[in-house]
């Protein structure tokens, strides 16, 4: 199981990465792989303001249905049109190619509440 030290993670199974103020936004490896084979990913909210926690989309596997919460606040301005027609990138490239959105976040002291590598990887029982 791969956990980058560079990304932070939240509770809901996501990863961020920063650089500057655009925090780039996907589902960690754990998540992908208790959800299984991706089949669609919904994410319609390009150019509107969330607060952490909001549910932004959603992804759904061949089982099951999943909200994808904001993990930190800001404007979505970017979202990841390639999983429109490769969904199954979530499950192959989940740190690189199935990333789903791009935030510019508008507070960025909420990064010292996610977790580092090491307590996520902690939270999951790896």
């Amino acid at each position: 199981m791969n956990f980058p030290e560079n990304l932070k993670y939240t509770k809901e199974h996501e990863w961020v990465a920063v650089d500057g103020d655009i925090a780039t936004v996907g589902v960690t490896e754990f998540a992908q792989g208790e959800l299984g084979d991706i089949v669609f990913v919904e994410i319609e909210t390009e150019g509107e303001t969330f607060d952490q926690d909001e549910v932004f989309g959603t992804i759904e596997a061949v089982k099951t249905v999943s909200d994808l919460f904001m993990p930190l606040s800001g404007e979505i301005v970017e979202i990841n049109t390639e999983l429109e027609d490769a969904p199954e990138s979530v499950n192959e490239s989940p740190y690189e190619n199935g990333w789903m959105i791009k935030i510019k976040m508008s507070d960025t002291s909420e990064l010292d509440g996610l977790m580092d590598a090491a307590a996520y990887q902690e939270l999951t029982g790896q």
